[in-house]
Order: C-alpha cells, then sequence, then structure tokens
C-alpha cells in the first residue's frame, strides 16, 4: 500500500470538502502548508485515525504464535522444512519475550533449519529457546540436535564468497561508485540529467547506488485470519525488514509483531537508526502507507542540523540556478568528486541528504485535494510521533538541558517528511529481485517482485525514456556487496542495455516501457504521476506512424480465423485485413475466447502444481489447438501455453519434446517484449538447461552465448544464471 488506506483518504476528503479552504489552495511554501494543516488537526481527527489504526495488527499475540508454531509443525511433518521455518518464524514475532510459547517457536525452528543444513543458525535458535525458558523436561532432544549440529559443522568448511566491484569512482562514505566517463549535468530544458562523455559498450556498469532510505513493502495487516496454505508468506515474511536480506531464521523486534531481522546487528541497528520512534507507532505506519512511512525514515536519517544546512544551501544553489542563462549544459559533481568552477557544491552520492533534498517535490504540480491529504496525514502522524521521546537527531545542542520535550520548531520534522512525501510520487524506486516460484516441477517459473521502496540520490537524476538504453538490478545487504562498508544497505546497479556514445543521454524507464504498453496509455500514466508529457524517441515514433498503423497495432497478435490473416480493430468489432475475406468478429467474442484460454491455462498450471501432470497436458492441448485457429505465434498466451507445455514434458523427463515447446514460447517472449529484453534472456536460459538435459550439445552451446549476451545485459555477473551457463558451457565443451 503506497498511498494512505482508503478510509483515511475518505476521511480526509470529507474533512477537504466541509472547509475547501482558498488561503491553503494558494499556499506554495511547503513549511507553510505542514504549519496550515498542522493548525486543522482536531481531537476528532486523531480519534479517527486511531480507530482506522488499530484494524493494523503490529501488537504481540500469545494466540496467533500458537497458531503458527502449529501450522509450522504441519509443514514439517510433511517435510516442507521451508515452510515450516517461516511460520515458526510468525510465531517468534508474535510471541512475548521470555515466555515458554517464544522458546518452543525458537526450538521447533532450529529442527527446521537443521534439516535444511543450516547448522549455525540451528545452533543459534537453540541457545535462544534455552535463554527463553525452554521446559527442562524437553532440553534433552535439543541437546542432542546440538551436537549434531556441532558434528556437522567439524567435518564442513563453508567457503566464502568474495564479490568483485567493479571499477569505478568511490565516495568513501557510501557505495555509490560511477562509472568513468559519466557525469551530472543541468541545463534549463531538462534540469539536472546524466551524460555518458565516453563510449560505453552494452553490458558496462555505469553507476551504482547506495539508497538513501528505503522501507520493505508490507502485506495487507489488517486483522484477519491466518491466510490460506500456499498464500501465507509475503515479501515482509521472507526478507529482514532493515537490509532486505532473505533467510529463514529471523530475530524479532522485542516489542511489536512486525518488524523481524536477519541478526543482532540489523536490530541493533535499526532500532539506533529508527525504529525505536517507529515502533510505537507500527499501525499508523501501515494505515499511512509506504510512501509516508519512507518519507518519515528519510527525515529522521537526516536530522535538524543537517536540514537547516542543507534547506540553506539549497536556496543558495537556487539563487545561482536561476541567474544560470546559457544554453550548454554546465557539468556538476557526481560520486563525492566536485569540480572547481561549478556553481553546485555539493556532490552526489548514497549518503548525500543534499542529492534527496534538492529533488522537486513539485507543489505547484499536486492538486489542492492531493497536497491537503499529505499534508493533514504528516500532521496526523507528526502528532502520534510527538505521544513519544523526541528523536536523537531531531533535539538541537541547545535543548540538551530539556532533553524529552518537543520544541514548537521541531515541526520542521512534520515539514521535512512532507516535503518527502511530495518528492516521492516522483522519485521513489521499486527495489525488486526474481523470484523462482516454489514447486515440485523440473522447470520452474520465476517472477520479478517488488520487495521494497527506496530513494537514490544518483538514481534519481537520470530521465525517462519509454525505451531507455539502460537496465537496473538491486543487491541487498551491503556488507555482502562491499565489504569494506560498514553500511548495510541496499544499491542499484545500473548498466547500459545499449551502446553509448559520448555526449548521450543515459536514461532509466520510470514504469510504462514500449514493448509492455501502448504510447496513449504510457503518456498517460506517466502524465499523471510525474507530471510531464514524454517525448521520448519511442513515444514520437508510435505517435507518428498514423491512424492506420495506430489501429492495426491495437490488436496484435490476432488472426483471421478463415484466412489467418491479421485483424484489424474497428470500433466495437475485429475485422480481416484481407478486403475480399470480409471475416469479422465482435470485440466481445474475442475477449471471451481469450478469457476461456486463460481459464484453461489456470487450469493445467494448477494441476500442474498438484502433481498431475497428465490431465493437465490433455487440456493444455485443447488450449493450444483452441489458441492457433485464433491467436499468432506472437501473442502473448501463446507464449505462456507453450511454456507450460514446456514444464509439464520437462518434469515427465521428456527434455526434448520440452525444448521444442519452450521454442515456440521464445517466438512469442521475443515479440512482446524484444530481442534485448531480460525476459528474452530468461526463457533463453531455460531453453538451454532442457537441451542440456536432453543431452543436445550442439542446440545447448547454440544458446549459451546468446543467454549470457542478454542476461550480462541486465544482471550482476555473479548471479546464480550466469554462473549456470558457464558450468554448462564448460561441460559440454568438456565432451567435444
Amino acid at each position: 500500500m503506497d498511498l494512505p488506506c482508503p478510509e483515511w483518504v475518505r476521511h480526509v476528503e470529507q474533512k477537504w470538502t466541509e472547509m475547501r479552504s482558498e488561503s491553503f489552495s494558494l499556499l506554495t511554501d511547503i513549511d507553510a502548508i505542514f504549519n496550515h494543516g498542522l493548525s486543522l488537526i482536531g481531537p476528532e481527527d486523531l480519534d479517527t485515525f486511531s480507530r482506522i489504526s488499530e484494524k493494523y495488527s503490529v501488537k504481540k499475540s500469545p494466540e496467533r504464535a500458537s497458531e503458527f508454531r502449529q501450522q509450522g509443525n504441519l509443514s514439517f511433518k510433511v517435510k516442507d522444512y521451508t515452510a515450516a521455518a517461516l511460520y515458526y518464524s510468525k510465531g517468534v514475532c508474535h510471541a512475548d519475550k521470555n515466555t515458554e510459547e517464544l522458546s518452543l517457536c525458537y526450538a521447533n525452528r532450529s529442527a527446521a533449519l537443521f534439516y535444511h543444513g543450516l547448522y549455525r543458525e540451528c545452533l543459534e535458535d537453540i541457545q535462544r529457546s534455552f535463554e527463553a525458558g525452554y521446559p527442562s523436561h524437553l532440553q534433552d532432544k535439543l541437546r542432542t540436535r546440538e551436537a549434531a549440529c556441532l558434528n556437522k559443522l567439524e567435518k564442513s568448511n563453508t567457503p566464502t564468497t568474495n564479490h568483485q566491484t567493479p571499477p569505478c569512482q568511490k565516495n568513501r562514505n557510501s557505495t555509490t561508485c560511477v562509472s568513468h566517463g559519466v557525469s551530472v549535468y543541468f541545463s534549463p530544458e531538462k534540469g539536472r540529467h546524466i551524460l555518458a562523455t565516453e563510449n560505453k559498450p552494452a553490458g558496462e556498469v555505469v553507476l551504482e547506488d547506495e539508497a538513501f532510505c528505503y522501507v520493505l513493502i508490507p502485506s495487507n495487516k489488517l486483522n484477519t485470519k491466518t491466510k490460506k496454505e500456499g498464500k501465507a508468506f509475503d515479501t515482509e515474511d521472507r526478507h529482514c525488514h532493515h537490509c532486505l536480506s532473505q533467510s529463514l531464521s529471523f530475530v524479532p523486534c522485542p516489542n511489536c509483531s512486525y518488524a523481524q531481522y536477519c541478526g543482532e546487528s540489523c536490530r541493533k541497528d535499526a532500532w539506533e537508526r529508527w525504529h525505536q520512534w517507529e515502533c510505537p507507532i507500527g499501525a499508523d505506519l501501515l494505515a499511512i502507507g509506504i510512501l509516508g512511512h519512507l518519507a518519515l525514515r528519510v527525515a529522521l536519517k537526516a536530522g535538524q542540523n543537517e536540514v537547516q544546512r542543507v534547506k540553506k544551501s539549497s536556496q543558495e544553489d537556487h539563487v545561482s540556478c536561476s541567474s544560470y542563462k546559457s544554453d550548454s549544459p554546465v557539468q556538476l559533481s557526481l560520486g563525492g568528486h566536485c569540480r572547481e568552477g561549478s556553481d553546485h557544491t555539493d556532490c552526489y552520492h548514497g549518503n548525500s541528504y543534499m542529492g534527496i533534498y534538492s529533488l522537486l517535490p513539485h507543489v505547484a504540480q499536486h492538486s489542492p485535494g492531493s497536497s491537503f491529504l499529505l499534508a493533514i496525514t504528516m500532521a496526523t502522524l507528526y502528532r502520534r510521533l510527538q505521544g513519544g521521546p523526541p528523536p536523537d537527531m531531531w533535539v538541537s545542542c541547545k535543548d540538551e538541558g530539556v532533553s524529552g520535550i518537543w520544541q514548537p520548531e521541531m515541526s520542521m520534522l512534520g515539514a521535512t517528511a512532507l516535503r518527502h512525501m511530495m518528492q516521492l510520487r516522483c522519485n521513489a524506486q521499486a527495489v525488486t529481485a526474481v523470484r523462482v516460484k516454489e514447486s515440485g516441477m523440473a522447470v520452474q517459473s520465476s517472477s520479478e517482485i517488488r520487495i521494497a521502496t527506496a530513494i537514490f540520490p544518483v538514481l534519481s537524476l537520470l530521465n525517462h525514456s519509454c525505451s531507455p538504453n539502460t537496465s537496473i538490478s538491486f543487491t541487498g545487504g551491503g556488507h555482502i556487496h562491499h565489504p569494506e562498508s560498514s553500511h548495510c544497505g541496499v544499491t542499484v546497479t545500473v548498466r547500459a542495455s545499449k551502446d553509448l556514445t559520448a555526449g548521450q543521454e543515459i536514461l532509466h524507464c520510470y514504469g510504462p516501457h514500449c514493448n509492455r504498453m501502448e504510447v496513449k496509455e504510457r503518456q498517460r500514466l506517466l502524465l499523471e504521476q510525474y507530471f510531464f508529457h514524454c517525448n521520448c524517441q519511442a513515444c514520437q515514433s508510435d505517435l507518428s506512424e498514423g491512424s492506420q498503423n495506430a489501429q492495426e497495432n491495437a490488436s496484435p497478435g490476432l488472426k483471421c480465423v478463415k484466412c489467418e490473416k491479421p485483424l484489424q480493430s474497428r470500433m466495437d468489432r475485429y475485422m480481416c485485413s484481407l478486403p475480399s475475406c470480409g471475416h469479422q468478429i465482435t470485440s466481445a467474442d474475442v475477449q471471451n475466447r481469450l478469457q476461456g484460454l486463460q481459464c484453461l491455462l489456470d487450469e493445467a498450471i494448477h494441476l500442474m502444481e498438484g502433481d498431475r501432470i497428465d490431465k493437465a497436458l490433455k487440456i493444455l492441448k485443447s488450449a493450444s489447438s483452441q489458441a492457433n485457429s485464433i491467436l499468432t505465434e506472437t501473442h502473448p498466451l501463446q507464449g505462456e501455453l507453450a511454456d507450460a507445455t514446456a514444464r509439464a514434458y520437462a518434469t515427465t523427463g521428456k527434455w526434448s519434446l520440452a525444448a521444442s515447446h519452450l521454442e515456440r514460447s521464445i517466438v512469442a517472449i521475443q515479440a512482446q517484449f524484444g530481442e534485448d529484453s531480460i525476459e528474452l534472456g530468461r526463457q533463453l536460459f531455460k531453453s538451454a538447461q532442457l537441451h542440456f538435459n536432453a543431452g543436445d550439445c550442439g542446440a545447448a552451446l547454440s544458446v549459451i552465448p546468446r543467454a549470457h549476451r542478454l542476461l550480462s545485459l541486465h544482471c550482476d555477473p555473479c548471479c546464480e544464471e550466469l554462473q549456470e551457463l558457464h558450468e554448462m558451457e564448460s561441460c559440454l565443451q568438456g565432451l567435444l
């Protein structure tokens, strides 16, 4: 949930309808907007907000802890140790500290970790169980498991992985790295933007940027019954709430049931940085949405002194920029290396608050009603925050004698958070990861999921293109990516996905991509969320094709059932493009047929996951036959059907047959996403696996280089797919 929950939005909208303040609508200064909103908060608003936030579950609950432990036991019995460990972790989070229930959850999780081969983590849970008061009459079996773990560890040596960081300019205080030949420029037309000052080949890293702040995506935390099996675990159950690392042995916040961490180090760091102030208002933060939570966290991290310094510096820079008249872009600083002669003295890197503060909040572009919602929301949250001690970073030196008291000037905290909430509409970045769907399938399906929302000081400088020349990937847990850094954070890596020439702007896609969305829909979304009319080359090309081509492109992948010529969209129906044929079909009929095919596909996948392969294949064959009568080979649904059929045959060990069906899927994937897309790279990777398993050395070796090239454009060199491709290639070449 990015924005405040619907119930709170309705309350604020009603408040706005009743007052319709012209004086508020005329405000342009964020401090004034916040203070005006603060003056309008009454007891009824706080009562309403409390009633709403109480519906979000963040309190400890021994009853729920016991329920989760019992569900973990059921998963353990069927040897689903991953699900068992995750259920036990949920039990750990809901149990009160130093209770028997907590000790039982830790003890049971230690068993799941043992069968996962996570012996060190198992030992840690055994110790935690003893410390929580594990019943004495049950301790013998824990001691036996402890001895077995120590024995396993003595017989094995766990290798460590060293990550090689690409050559770049590093700022000593962050993990932000900038490739040589990349610089920030400023011009009145584009504002700040990034150019390549040297030629860059496709696949080269052009920059890495550390997130200034980020917040893990929460699930719907409304107080509801436990979700059904198979849908019980969300992103928040699988990732550390501080560094985003995945784990099966989380340690909880001792005071709330929501926050969990991969270890004591992250728990302590999170508490010192912000969780000690966030924890008492955890339900409120879930109610206001992730953008409000992230905005508050940015302000908490910055602190009063830094905000005051940056505000003053920003005002001086604004005067300097407003006097800038040249048509030639001026070069700014990047990556902590300030250049002489620049009007801007700040350096852009992950720990640069100036880089965050100077992002445009677009006050004038927000509607008065939208500004009112954000102001009232942040003012209400500020009032709730005042129920506890003031944050350390917001107590100035002159206030040391009256620590624990909120001073009037500390309203700057709320105003600063409001500024960031306005900025995040245009500058929030989804942190994504590839998740393989957990199943018993021989060839598994994967998808890209959003795990967090972040704000990056350097990445935010990249302008948008619907056909970008970059791709991005994320690394969580700064200790792994940059061992010399004490910061445990998230890093984004930006690679050139196309060859860049000196002087060319480096462009990033904000979401609407020309391979995934029609031009009118792209432009509508970009204008609504980012306040600009996109004029990138892809949009210019799509808009210049003319109405005839636009009509033809409105129905890609549909063909005439009589002559197999492409169908064209005409009002409420589709007509054959061959005039002499004259066949037509209504849009409603087309949608019904597509929905029917989708239902068959969903049913087949469900059967496959239930290990009913023969019945699934029968349905897939029927669906494919129906699809072939109306869909061309490039239609996305054809690709999905072919992919599912390939996975079904692979499960039965018919590798060559699976590979032939996957080839059909590759045709559709390339047509849908493009020949340089990550989606095509992943599909080719699956093709290489199938040919390898079939023993077809020639076919596998012909696919591997292409899959390797595409994955190298988008992924970290140490990703599992690239490593597996290298191993397959080495093995096959050894057989030739």
